[in-house]
This record gives C-alpha cells, sequence and structure tokens, in this order.
C-alpha cells in the first residue's frame, strides 16, 4: 500500500529515513503496536524488503524477541553480533540468519508505547561495533513518538496497514544519458559477467557475457529474480546469499555449477540501491564455498526462502514448550499474527473424542461440531482421516462440505489443520479469519508443516503433563493429607518442588501426635529427585513415624531410622531433624542429621538460627550417634524447620541465606502461621530461581485454652 498524502504514513516514511541516515545504519524498520496492544505488526522497512523481516511481519507483545522486549522494558536492545541474537535470541537468530549488528528501540510518548524502531549496522568479525549513539536513537524514537502521538490527537491514528511496506530507495545521483550509455558499454567490454539487481532481487542489468553464462537471454531475465526463471537456481541457497548480501550490506562469495558440468563464482556487492555481481567461469576446486545446483525444475512454485524461515522460527520456539499450555500459548502467539488470522483453537484427541485445550481471540468455528465429537464422525473423519487438512476461503466453501455448518458471526475462512503423529490422531487446528481468505499453495504447504511440528510439540506436552501429573499423585500421597489439630500448636506446612525435572522429590515433613500433650515434628530430604528418592523418602518417613508414635527420644529415632536405611542400602543418604514436643513442660528436645538448622523466634521478636551439634546422614554409619539440645518454649515461640531448597541460592554463602531467612521471620508481623508459611515461600520464588524441592514446616506455641 502506497502512503498517501493525508494517512500519516508519508510523514512516517520520511521520519524512518531521517532515522537511518542520522544513526548511521543501513536499514531500518517500524513496528506499530496493534489497536488491542497486543502484538507488535511491521508497518515499513527502508534498506531491505519488508518480506525479509517475515519472522516478525507480527511479533506478540510477551514473545522473546528484540522488537517486543524493547517496549515491554521500555529499553533500548543493542545487538552488536551474530553470537550475541543467538546467545539472547535463539528463535530470531534461526529465522534471520545472517551477518549484522541491530537495535531495537521503543517509541514512546510518556508512558504509551506505540512500536519500535529497528535499525541495522554492518557487522565486523574482527572488531565489535561500539553500539549506536543512545542520544541519535532516542532522538529518532522521540520524533516518531510526537508525530504518532500529534496523529492521535488529532483522530487520525496510525495503524498497521494490511501488508508491511518497503520505501523505495532513490538514485544517489541522477545519470546523463550519456554517462548511462558509457558505463554499459565498460561494462560489455569486461571478460566477466556483470550483472545489477535491484534490493528485490530482479535483474535490472545484464552483460551479453553473464546472460550467455547463466544460460539465459537479456530480454528474458530483465525484470526476474534468477531463482524463478533459471532452473539450475531454484535451491533456496541460492536466495539465501542474495539475502545475506542485502541484510548484512557485505560482500558475498560462492560457486555454483550450470548443468551438465560449468562451474561459476557470484561476487556480489550491496549497497543502498541494490547489489552487484560479477560472474566468471571457475575450477570448484578453488573453494569450498559452493552452493548446489539444481537437479531441475521443482514441481510447482518453489516455497519462499522467507516462508521457510517461518517453519524454523516456530519449530525453535515449539522446542521450548514443556507442557499443553506452553503450546498453546506459543502457538497462538506464532501463528496469529504471521497469518493474520483471527482466531486459532487446538483440540486434543482422547476417548475417542475431541477436546478443546486452547483458544485465543473468537471462537472459531466449529466448537460445536468437534468439541467431544466421537472419532467416528463424519467431521472428524472428514479432518482427521488421512491426515489431510482442509482449506475453506468462504464459508460457502465450508457449507458445501459441512452443510449444516452454522454461520458465525465476523468469520469467512479457516483452516483445519490435523495434527498426526505415526498414523495416530493426536488433535486438530483450527485457524478463523475474519475475512475471505484464499490460501495460496505456498501458504498451504507452510500450514500443514507447521502442523507437524505442532503435532511433535502437543505429543511430547501431552506426556510431560501425564508424567507430572502422576509425579503429583505419588508426591500426594506419600505427604500428609493435614496436619492433627493439637491444643497449644499452631502449625503450618508447605512442599514446593523444584523448577526443573519431575516434580516429585525426597523433601518431606510431618508432624506426629504422641499423645495430648506431646509431638513429634519432622523434616527431612532424600538425596535426589525422581521416583527412587520419592519412594526412600515414604519408607524414611513410615519408620521415623511409627517410632515416634512410642514416645521415643529424638536419638532413639533417628538411630532406628538410620540402622533401617544402611540395612536397606538403597545407594542414597538422607538429612534428617526430628523435634520431641513436650508441651506440658514447656520445652523441645531436638536432633539433627545432617540437616539444615532450624530457626526459632523468641516471643519478643529476637529470631536465630539453632546451633545444634552434628549428626552424621542417615544411611552411612550404623553406629552414629545423635546428640540433642533442649530447649525453652515459651508463649509465641515460633520454630521453623525447613529443607536446604528454601535458602540455596547459586552465589550466596549458606550461613549468609539462612541468616537472611532468620531476619525474614523476625521481621514479620503477627500472623496466623499460614500466612507466614505463604509469604515464605511466595519471597523464595521471587527472589531466584529454586533448584531444588521446598519443604517447611512451622510451629508456633501459643497458650492452651
Amino acid at each position: 500500500m502506497r502512503p498517501t498524502p493525508d494517512d500519516g504514513r508519508a510523514e512516517l516514511d520520511r521520519l524512518l529515513d531521517l532515522a537511518v541516515r542520522d544513526t548511521g545504519a543501513h536499514a531500518g524498520a517500524v513496528f506499530l503496536l496493534e489497536p488491542d496492544g497486543q502484538a507488535l505488526r511491521l508497518e515499513v522497512a527502508t534498506g531491505m524488503p519488508a518480506k525479509y523481516l517475515a519472522p516478525w511481519l507480527g511479533v506478540g507483545l510477551a514473545s522473546p524477541t528484540p522488537v517486543a522486549e524493547a517496549v515491554r522494558e521500555r529499553r533500548l536492545v543493542w545487538l552488536r553480533t551474530p553470537q550475541e541474537l543467538a546467545r539472547r535470541y535463539p528463535r530470531t537468530a534461526i529465522a534471520l540468519p545472517y551477518h549484522f549488528a541491530s537495535a531495537a528501540a521503543p517509541i514512546l510518548t510518556g508512558t504509551t508505547a506505540w512500536g519500535t524502531l529497528l535499525l541495522f549496522w554492518p557487522c565486523c568479525d574482527t572488531a565489535e561495533l561500539a553500539g549506536p549513539d543512545p542520544e541519535r536513537v532516542g532522538a529518532a524514537c522521540r520524533r516518531l513518538g510526537r508525530f504518532l502521538q500529534d496523529a492521535a490527537d488529532a483522530g487520525r491514528t496510525v495503524t498497521p496497514g494490511p501488508q508491511p511496506r518497503t520505501l523505495p530507495q532513490p538514485p544517489a545521483r541522477k545519470w546523463e544519458p550519456a554517462e548511462a550509455l558509457a558505463a554499459a558499454h565498460f561494462a560489455e567490454r569486461l571478460p566477466e559477467g556483470s550483472c545489477t539487481l535491484d534490493l528485490e532481487g530482479r535483474f535490472t542489468y545484464l552483460n551479453a557475457t553473464a546472460a550467455d553464462l547463466l544460460g539465459g537471454t537479456i530480454p528474458d531475465l530483465i525484470g526476474a529474480r534468477p531463482w524463478q526463471v533459471l532452473p539450475w537456481s531454484t535451491d533456496p541457497a541460492f536466495e539465501d546469499r542474495f539475502r545475506a548480501a542485502v541484510v548484512s550490506r557485505q560482500p558475498e562469495f560462492f560457486t555454483a555449477m550450470v548443468p551438465p558440468d560449468r562451474w561459476l563464482a557470484f561476487e556480489l556487492y550491496p549497497d543502498a540501491y541494490g547489489v552487484s555481481a560479477r560472474i566468471s567461469p571457475t575450477d570448484p576446486g578453488r573453494t569450498s564455498r559452493a552452493v548446489p545446483a539444481g537437479t531441475g525444475t521443482p514441481r510447482g512454485e518453489p516455497i519462499p526462502l522467507g516462508e521457510l524461515y517461518q517453519v524454523l522460527h516456530l519449530a525453535a520456539t515449539l522446542s521450548e514448550a514443556a507442557d499443553v499450555a506452553a503450546v498453546v500459548d506459543l502457538v497462538s502467539d506464532e501463528i496469529l499474527p504471521i497469518f493474520r488470522a483471527q482466531s486459532l483453537a487446538l483440540f486434543t484427541a482422547q476417548d475417542r473424542g475431541l477436546h478443546l485445550i486452547g483458544c485465543r481471540g473468537y471462537n472459531p468455528y466449529p466448537p460445536a461440531l468437534f468439541d467431544g465429537a466421537t472419532l467416528t464422525s463424519p467431521a472428524a473423519v472428514g479432518t482427521l482421516a488421512g491426515g489431510v487438512p482442509n482449506f475453506f476461503a468462504t464459508f460457502e466453501e465450508v457449507v458445501r462440505t459441512y452443510p449444516l455448518a452454522p454461520r458465525q458471526e465476523g468469520l469467512h475462512a479457516w483452516a483445519y489443520l490435523p495434527l498426526i503423529a505415526s498414523g495416530r490422531p493426536v488433535g486438530l487446528c483450527v485457524l478463523a479469519f475474519d475475512r475471505p481468505h484464499p490460501f495460496s499453495d505456498n501458504q498451504r504447504t507452510i500450514l500443514t508443516a507447521l502442523a507437524g511440528l505442532i503435532t511433535q510439540a502437543l505429543d511430547r506436552a501431552r506426556m510431560y503433563d501425564m508424567a507430572q501429573e502422576v509425579a503429583k499423585t505419588l508426591q500426594a500421597a506419600l505427604l500428609p493429607d493435614s496436619l492433627p489439630d493439637l491444643p497449644g500448636l499452631d502449625v503450618a506446612a508447605r512442599y514446593l518442588p523444584s523448577v526443573h525435572g519431575m516434580d516429585i522429590g525426597g523433601d518431606f515433613y510431618d508432624l506426629v501426635k504422641v499423645d495430648d500433650t506431646t509431638a513429634a515434628a519432622v523434616i527431612g530430604d532424600v538425596q535426589g529427585h525422581n521416583v527412587t528418592a520419592a519412594a526412600l523418602m515414604g519408607r524414611t518417613r513410615y519408620t521415623i513415624r511409627s517410632h515416634a508414635a512410642t514416645g521415643a527420644t529424638p536419638a532413639q529415632v533417628l538411630d532406628q531410622a538410620n540402622r533401617r536405611l544402611v540395612d536397606l542400602d538403597p545407594g542414597r543418604f538422607v538429612s534428617c531433624l526430628y523435634a520431641h514436643l513436650d508441651l506440658a513442660h514447656r520445652r523441645a528436645i531436638l536432633a539433627t542429621a545432617g540437616h539444615p538448622p532450624p530457626v526459632l523466634r523468641h516471643p519478643d521478636g529476637h529470631t536465630e538460627v539453632l546451633a545444634l551439634p552434628p549428626g552424621l546422614l542417615l544411611g552411612i554409619d550404623p553406629d552414629a550417634d545423635y546428640p540433642s539440645t533442649e530447649i525453652p518454649l515459651t508463649p509465641g515461640t515460633v520454630l521453623a524447620l525447613y529443607t536446604d531448597g528454601l535458602v540455596e541460592t547459586p552465589g550466596v554463602d549458606l550461613d549468609d541465606a539462612m541468616a537472611g531467612l532468620a531476619a525474614q521471620i523476625a521481621q514479620a508481623r503477627p500472623q496466623p502461621m499460614d500466612q507466614l508459611a505463604t509469604n515464605l515461600i511466595d519471597h523464595a520464588r521471587q527472589t531466584a530461581p529454586r533448584m531444588d524441592d521446598i519443604a517447611l514446616l512451622l510451629i508456633r506455641f501459643v497458650p492452651a485454652e
């Protein structure tokens, strides 16, 4: 779409050109926020075709990409090398695998975000760029922001157009006819082939030698792209080398074979207006940077390189999805903006039916037809049997296939993508559009490929979710359903699985009622995070619980548990802290087996980490001793038992971490133990990634009624 004088885009284009010149960039683009504020859409590019940014045509605001992060975090994102891009944004690096430096900066006025300015510079292997001048980039963004704010205030809000635009590049100077003719004669006299291409890859000039070497004629080649008219150059690698020169603004060199056996050397020299190429016969042994020649003209239209990169981009994205909810979110965030679909729904095949697991946008046609439908219904058979996608450009096409299909307000086109794994139906993905949408052959191919990626991710995620459910069920069975209600005690407990692996581990806690005035509090940690650790935890907890119920002393209980573990010889060790609570005499007797010390808060608020005599981990030495310590329990005293996952943080000394926990408990206002437990767990979640399970048992001694 070309800008009209009164729609504001002409001024937007001028400001983009000014930003590129003023910052010394060789290319740039402006992304505008969609009206709903949930996604960015590429509006205009200069210095390279907008389609080269295909993976970023539409970007969800939550997407981990530079253009989205710049807006989310209201800061400049500077990427000086391809390696830094790959490290910080692997999805983007896969989708745009060229040699460049870039910066993404938010376009703001006050607290209002309008979009992102994206700029490109050539990148050098021998020395890193110092980075863009923040003042110049900031000034460019402020100019853009003021313009967009003024347009909105005047009732002419500039919103993303239906398709991104590429600004034409005017020539650096006007050539006189005599100069142009002399340049053509110069090129004709050279022994090698010479040609020029515009930034879109179309031939704009060839000398006779170049046409002969390429195997075409000048009239047939002018205005055409080589990979579309030369059968031997249809391999995507040819277009990729051209794009690399344009995006990186650096020369490219490669060799290729023209059947049957003629090798050519290509040298590409880009600038702001196009690419000049030198072509000469060569010996293939002189360089290894060869591009394979095609074996013949492929059937049908070749898939554009940019759309191939979209598939790679989504593949990288889906590889990060661990569970079904993540798959739904990522598919929605990536596919809806790229294809400008109005809505998306994902169904899974289970219990001989299709069940809706996620939906974005309006409810896409047809939830009523598919949700819960058996796999033998005509609708399901038409979509899933044989794994053939269905594309409907209009509602009339839907009715021809499903005569009873209801019309849904605001939706006019649909794509049904069956998700089939090894001949087994995994589910269905439905895309819906708010206007008629003729699906090109290329788009059908790309969507079919994306369906395969979604299938793999969804199947993997469902298995992960099932494993998580089994783990949670097992963990719940091994931990107490509830804590006993004892007069004189306010107690609370929490268990939080680690952020990695199965949600099951060896941390445990327990509170055992011995009699009306006596109880035993236990917390422990079995080495490992798997089903074996959980099973050993269950045995250890049972052993300790059974001996605690007899009223045995802490030393006796830990001694019996230790001997039991040595006899089992599981190859794992267990830490444990045991507290015998004597409410009648207001005292507690504690013993530890290599476990982190408890935190004690006195009624006056003074808090300390108790220094208990050390005891060996359970399961090592059958003759280990477990000395005991007695402490008074006055009303208002709080005893905190915990596992190391609550305090261990990479790079932080363990003693400092335990002191920090004591300080946090000391500063807590008077509150029920249940609220304090929630606060402590929330704090642990927010301060640093937790690599270990967390178990927490809080006990406050209150006057008995």
